[in-house]
């Protein structure tokens, strides 16, 4: 089981500690760094500062949001990216949610599945840099075309300049659902669950197969998965699973609108819907201005079922759940305290 060190997104604005962070996870054993972005601080350019004075890290976002760039500057700058890190970049992909993407980016959120198909269709033909890039459309048409509104008809297939660096950039996807776990499986090499529950780990197994099923050849050989874990090493189990109900709680009702919530659509669907009718209360109380009760009524079951929690004999105990299970890389993030205690006890 490897680690990675998850860097999120800034809030008010960056750590000034988190070079120091950096440097010191990857002494510790961490095999990468991840960034992520949201609607403030973007993605690749803290993981391109931080990264260039890092040597072994393996260099991912999670995620890079697709509304957010179109797939051709997505894939210019992962492959710069690539070349200036000799070939340690990780391009992770989501499709975020409606609100952000239309009310950030301006851009349609309908049809993600399609959306994304069509956006790796088109970084995979920039990397290979075999024929000049085209794509049909409907959501990303190269050459934009001719009449459509706004061209000027000028439009030309290209292909890229800068040659592919020798080794080929991974494709991770975020995904929640059996059709996004599908296309994963068949689109990119890896996947990228946000929450997870490592008992459900033959469901999402199958999910992925099914998508893995449609490329003749391809096997979990050529496919990982690096789960985001909350991670506490606390002596005082009841406190840690305290601190951790807030954000559950957060992602479960306040995460977008209701019916539009695709976190909360994973935890109601969460071992066999287990948690269903709670998490139906959490959102209510959420939406309603109640936070502090629907913080309270994260069920102390789910956090410990998601996270890593308690002291650090019991963290590492507690981890095998993960090596069972598809999971190849565990990302923890928080303090450096948490993360520094974390990768003593989980690279023992």
């Amino acid at each position: 089981m490897k680690l990675g060190l998850s860097l999120g997104y800034w809030g008010r604005g960056p750590n000034p500690d988190t070079l120091d962070n950096v440097l010191a996870a990857e002494s510790m054993g961490f095999d990468s760094m991840w960034t992520a972005e949201a609607w403030g601080s973007d993605a690749l350019t803290p993981l391109a500062w931080y990264g260039s004075r890092t040597t072994t890290m393996k260099l991912g976002q999670s995620i890079t949001q697709i509304s957010a760039r179109t797939p051709a500057a997505t894939a210019m700058a992962m492959q710069t990216l690539q070349h200036l890190s000799d070939g340690r970049v990780i391009c992770g992909l989501g499709v975020s949610g409606p609100q952000v993407v239309e009310g950030w980016y301006g851009q349609p959120f309908a049809k993600p599945l399609a959306r994304t198909r069509e956006y790796v269709s088109i970084l995979k033909q920039v990397w290979e840099r075999g024929e000049p890039v085209t794509s049909e459309g409907p959501h990303y048409p190269l050459p934009y075309p001719s009449d459509a509104e706004g061209s000027v008809g000028k439009g030309k297939a290209l292909r890229s300049i800068t040659h592919p660096h020798p080794t080929p950039i991974p494709v991770y996807l975020a995904a929640e659902g059996p059709k996004n776990l599908a296309l994963a499986g068949e689109m990119a090499d890896g996947w990228l669950p946000l929450w997870m529950s490592p008992d459900e780990s033959p469901w999402y197994e199958a999910q992925i197969q099914k998508g893995m099923d449609r490329v003749p050849g391809k096997s979990w050989d050529d496919f990982g998965v690096a789960a985001t874990v909350p991670t506490l090493v606390l002596d005082d189990l009841d406190a840690a699973i305290d601190l951790m109900r807030p954000n559950l709680a957060l992602y479960i009702g306040g995460m977008g609108a209701k019916g539009e919530n695709y976190h909360y659509d994973v935890f109601a669907r969460m071992n066999e819907g287990r948690y269903e009718g709670t998490c139906e209360k959490i959102q209510e109380l959420y939406l309603s201005g109640h936070k502090d009760e629907a913080i309270a009524t994260v069920p102390a079951e789910m956090v410990d079922d998601i996270c890593l929690v308690g002291s650090a004999d019991r963290v590492r105990d507690r981890v095998q759940r993960w090596e069972d299970s598809i999971v190849d890389t565990l990302l923890i993030g928080g303090p450096w305290q948490t993360v520094q205690a974390a990768g003593a006890a989980l690279l023992d």
